[in-house]
């Protein structure tokens, strides 16, 4: 196997100097007034030899590797997966290359996760944060590390984020079980205090309160298995037969959900409404079609990127980098499981 070759070997190669080379592969010959003809020389070569630049080994010397480290719950799940997608695009577009990875909304795989890339020196992160990390968190905004969260946030910590208006979105979709007849109407959510959840739960009580309605809350553990989940849903329905509709606080919860209601032998709408936080392919092809609270994705994405990378050009600044701090509107996207109850 043939050694793998170095701009120094290139340079010897080509009878050029070794600054020569390397303004040529960083795309800045022009400025330096290089040639057309010895730029053409050295990307001709450079592409028969296959030659690949040792981005490791860059990243020593100029501090950059290039490279932003996405760390979402659950890189599986529809909706972190079309945000990282979409990322890699944009960070593709501005030169940077993306990591990802799943926490597992573990504390302890999370903090592992951010020690393991600040070794590796990547130049940014986009987190989905888990509860305990707030101290990690807090030394990389200390050490002017540009960072974006998204999904959730730590309200006692001056970070930049993107988020969802998670307690009016929810809100609305509860106002729509109410517009359509339902009243008895149950929440399923996780067991937890982040962000996210809790103004998904705020909304939920903002629209029973203001038309007087009752309260039934089920909360599932994190890191449940799915068959624990339908269990609980189905022991929930039980202890609750008034139940004519139920609100599932995220995608794979309001999976599980649909698996339960089959289980049950409970007709959607007929029997029961059915609404869940994000979308995903199973709402749409299943019958009856399922009505879902719906998150911008593109935009979130962008917003994301966009934050990121004008953090990344100012890090080097003396003044403070901007923290974006935005919340946008979810969309409720009505299908056949919120039919007007009869």
């Amino acid at each position: 196997m043939k050694a793998k070759r170095t701009i120094r070997d290139i340079a010897n190669e080509l009878q050029l100097s070794i600054t020569t080379v390397s303004l040529v592969l960083n795309g800045k010959a022009r400025q330096n007034r290089i040639s057309q003809e010895v730029i053409d020389r050295v990307l001709k070569f450079v592409k028969e030899v296959d030659y690949r630049p040792n981005h490791f080994a860059r990243s020593l010397r100029n501090g950059k590797s290039k490279i932003i480290a996405f760390m979402a719950e659950d890189i599986s799940n529809p909706f972190f997966s079309s945000v990282a997608r979409l990322i890699e695009d944009s960070a593709n577009n501005s030169g940077y290359k993306i990591v990802y990875c799943s926490t597992e909304n573990n504390t302890e795989k999370t903090r592992e996760l951010i020690r393991t890339f600040k070794d590796r020196r990547v130049d940014a992160y986009i987190i989905t944060p888990t509860e305990g990390i707030e101290k990690d968190i807090e030394t990389l905004v200390t050490n002017r590390i540009p960072l974006m969260l998204f999904d959730r946030y730590f309200t006692d910590l001056s970070t930049g984020y993107v988020v969802i208006d998670n307690e009016q979105s929810t809100c609305t979709a509860i106002q729509h079980f109410i517009e359509q007849g339902y009243r008895q109407i149950g929440f399923v959510t996780l067991d937890s205090d982040q962000t996210q959840m809790s103004g998904r739960y705020k909304g939920y009580i903002r629209a029973l309160e203001a038309s007087g309605l009752p309260r039934f809350v089920l909360r599932i553990p994190y890191g449940s298995t799915e068959t624990s989940i339908i269990d609980a849903i189905i022991n929930f329905l039980a202890e609750n037969r008034e139940i004519d509709s139920l609100f599932f606080s995220s995608n794979y919860l309001g999976i599980s959900g649909l698996k339960a209601l089959k289980k049950k032998n409970l007709s959607i709408p007929d029997d029961i409404g059915v609404i869940a936080f994000d979308d995903s392919e199973v709402f749409r092809m299943h019958t009856p079609t399922i009505t879902t609270v719906t998150q911008p994705v593109e935009e979130i994405s962008h917003k994301l990127v966009e934050s990121v990378l004008n953090q990344l050009r100012h890090e080097e600044s003396s003044d403070d980098i901007r923290k974006d701090k935005i919340k946008l509107p979810a969309k409720l996207v009505v299908r056949e499981s919120t039919a007007r109850k009869k």
